[in-house]
């Protein structure tokens, strides 16, 4: 029998955890060894606008956040959830990561890309060189948004990958206080216009203990979030994907289990899960040309060493943000 949104929320989870209405999570306690409770944490789904979390660290660790970067036309041509930037306008790199995380626009995370790497088929390859040296070896990227569809297709990664992408992230101050937040103000640098942009990240309001990070969906992905809580002496993560259940109820349950637990629970595995080593592998062959391509390898590590670089060959950047646009992008 399926449970409603509401029953779900007034259940015990512990008498139904392994009905949780989620595709795969995994919940850990920060600075901890132990994974407290996960499920299908290996299986390979579409992540969404979570993928925001790796463009928006690059972004910080680029040194240049106090930049200018010149909207094109290429970073507006895409689906919302958008900040709604025009052409010609220019804002600080620092206001597009903001603009990124908070209200999860993807036409900030375009012009992040193109303003770093030159177009967003270089950046992707950056963003893959960055998730194999934080350990994500069941991931790949195609752009910076976390479109999943057409040209964009292959666009993956696990809640276990997830979860190393954002214990790497947290640990950088300015990201936390930038996932925390409910609101930003932008300023377009030569008109002074204002871009007033909400978070879609209801948990924010809902669970006073919640203090970030990021919400994702697309049709594909389904609702997705990874959430951060603190509580006493808790520090807590969680990483769902594909919710189909009121994701902010689910969290707020699988928040208070996990303060309130002794010890670590076993993985639940669905058999259905189809978690294959193998196509892991085929996945990965993106990102592995990165490291074994010399040429390829050097322009990463020039954009992850604070370097502007432009592609070194003709990209398809306006084919795929054409097709960008018929996807119904990642609505945060």
């Amino acid at each position: 029998m399926a449970l409603s949104i509401n029953s779900y929320a007034k259940t015990d989870l512990g008498s139904i955890e392994s009905s949780i209405p989620i595709s795969s999570y995994i919940v850990k306690e920060v600075g901890s060894s132990e994974i407290l409770m996960s499920k299908n944490k290996d299986k390979m789904v579409e992540p969404a606008s979570l993928t925001k979390i790796l463009t928006s660290i690059i972004a910080i660790e680029s040194g240049r956040l106090e930049e200018d970067v010149t909207i094109t036309k290429d970073a507006t041509m895409v689906e919302p959830s958008k900040a709604g930037f025009r052409v010609g306008d220019k804002i600080k790199l620092i206001d597009l990561v903001k603009a990124s995380m908070v209200n999860s626009s993807n036409d900030a995370a375009f012009a992040i890309a193109i303003h770093l790497s030159g177009s967003t088929e270089e950046f992707a390859r950056v963003m893959n060189y960055k998730a194999r040296l934080m350990g994500m070896r069941n991931s790949n990227f195609t752009n910076p948004a976390g479109f999943d569809r057409g040209v964009y297709a292959g666009h993956h990664s696990t809640a276990g990958d997830l979860l190393r992408l954002t214990e790497y992230a947290i640990k950088n101050k300015l990201f936390n206080e930038i996932a925390k937040l409910e609101y930003v103000s932008i300023a377009e640098q030569q008109s002074g216009k204002l871009y007033n942009l909400k978070t879609h990240n209801k948990l924010l309001d809902k669970y006073k203990y919640a203090v970030g990070i990021k919400t994702g969906y697309t049709s594909r992905a389904g609702k997705c979030l990874i959430a951060r809580a603190k509580k006493d002496n808790k520090d807590v993560v969680l990483v769902m994907l594909k919710a189909k259940a009121d994701r902010w109820s689910v969290a707020e349950n699988m928040f208070e289990k996990a303060f309130d637990m002794k010890a670590p629970e076993p993985e639940l595995i669905e058999e259905t899960s189809n978690v294959n080593v193998s196509n892991n592998t085929k996945a990965l062959r993106g990102a592995k040309k990165v490291s074994k391509n010399s040429n390829k390898s050097r322009l990463v590590k020039k954009v992850l060493n604070n370097k502007k670089v432009a592609s070194t060959k003709p990209t398809k950047v306006k084919k795929r943000l054409k097709v960008a646009q018929k996807t119904r992008g990642d609505r945060g």
